[in-house]
């Protein structure tokens, strides 16, 4: 197995550990260290991997990132009602190129989710994303993104790429392998019009934070769909966080982002989730800790997945028919979960992505507004991808 890109957990970080509770998270779970080398990843569920990588930033100005902070933080916590199955392989460091650090998460991805194990990124710079999305390049078809964020991050895909315009690389650049990239928790004020337009003429989601903030529910069927969940921590508004880390005082707050992240964490589908643009400063503690409990809450939901039974067996599920704006639209629900999905159609002329009637996530007042023939946003959008 190759893992020769990690390097151990800092010494200083074990230390700590030795001094916590038996209880605490940071005894159960299994650490890259200099001494014991890589642990064994049988059984493990879910592995932390730390990127030092932030010279793609547009602000960098030769400052390293450091994750021990968060990492304490994260050891410090006790485990909810489920036993984990946890390892913390480490750090990926700089490479010679950043293109060097790409190649070493690209791999080390692929290598995690081949193996059924889903990889939590702390990163630097949220262009790492971009290095996730191609490890997807020979696991998966077709890959949804869901970005928690107050900007697009579409950029000039022209340029080289950024941690502002990594979305533009990943719409633009072969192999296209995105189906669907949603935005949660933007700002109209941080985006440009023409990329709020393009957003539209994309048939991508996006979702205004005082849309998401109103009704938090409205990101699990999102997230339901997602196979990774990347996370830029400057949506969360500055007075949450320590220093340095968010320019805004809009955002969500640490109740919020922990909501979504237990939300990423419950989707069966949610294979990598990241979290991005940690800027250590002198006083760490608080945005520390809020990553740490977010990193809680994503693994809480992971250990309280559902598999919804199948939809082949009538007896799995209700099923709602409905008529809105001249449109048959076909409601599934769950009776295991509670879960509502909605059907888009296989249209037989036209050469889509999909070859078969797809199930949608969607929310019960998704069936509520068909009823009343107002069509649901996301079923539109689907419908209209799948055309193209």
């Amino acid at each position: 197995m190759n893992f020769n890109f990690l390097s151990p957990v800092s010494d200083t970080v074990l230390a700590h550990n030795e001094l916590l509770s038996q209880q605490a998270l940071g005894k159960k779970i299994k650490v890259h260290s200099k001494q014991h080398g890589l642990p064994d990843l049988d059984n493990v569920k879910i592995a932390l991997v730390g990127v030092l990588e932030n010279r793609n930033d547009i602000n960098y100005i030769g400052e390293d990132i450091y994750l021990d902070d968060i990492r304490k933080s994260f050891y410090s916590l006790f485990p909810g009602n489920w036993s984990p199955s946890i390892a913390d392989l480490g750090d990926i460091n700089k490479g010679e190129t950043v293109e060097d650090t790409y190649f070493a998460l690209k791999t080390t991805i692929t290598i995690l989710v081949q193996k059924n194990i889903i990889p939590i990124i702390l990163g630097g710079s949220q262009d790492l994303t971009y290095a996730c999305y191609r490890a997807y390049d020979t696991i998966a078809p077709m890959v949804n993104i869901v970005n928690v964020d107050s900007k697009f991050d579409l950029g000039d895909s022209a340029k080289p790429i950024k941690n502002d315009s990594f979305v533009g690389k990943i719409i633009l650049d072969q192999p296209y392998n995105l189906f669907n990239y949603a935005t949660l928790g933007y700002q109209t004020y941080f985006n440009a019009q023409e990329e709020i337009d393009l957003m539209d003429k994309l048939y991508f989601e996006s979702y205004r934070l005082g849309q998401v903030s109103n009704d938090i529910t409205i990101a699990e069927p999102v997230m339901r769909d997602a196979n990774i969940v990347t996370v830029d921590i400057g949506s969360v508004k500055a007075s949450e966080l320590s220093s340095h880390t968010s320019a805004s005082p809009n955002g969500f707050d640490g109740k919020e982002i922990c909501a979504i992240s237990r939300y990423a964490g419950i989707s069966n589908k949610v294979s990598l989730f990241g979290i991005y643009e940690f800027k250590p400063s002198e006083n760490n503690e608080v945005t520390s800790m809020l990553i740490a409990q977010m990193i809680w809450y994503f693994v809480e939901g992971v250990s309280f997945r559902v598999k919804d039974d199948d939809f082949l067996n009538d007896n799995n599920y209700q099923k709602f028919i409905t008529l809105a704006d001249h449109q048959e639209l076909v409601f599934y629900k769950s009776k295991k979960t509670q879960r509502w999905w909605i059907e888009i159609p296989f249209l037989e002329e036209v050469n889509n992505k999909l070859k078969r009637h797809t199930l949608l996530p969607c929310t019960h007042q998704d069936y509520l507004d068909a009823c009343n023939n107002i069509v649901p946003e996301r079923w539109y959008k689907a419908f209209q991808k799948n055309c193209l």
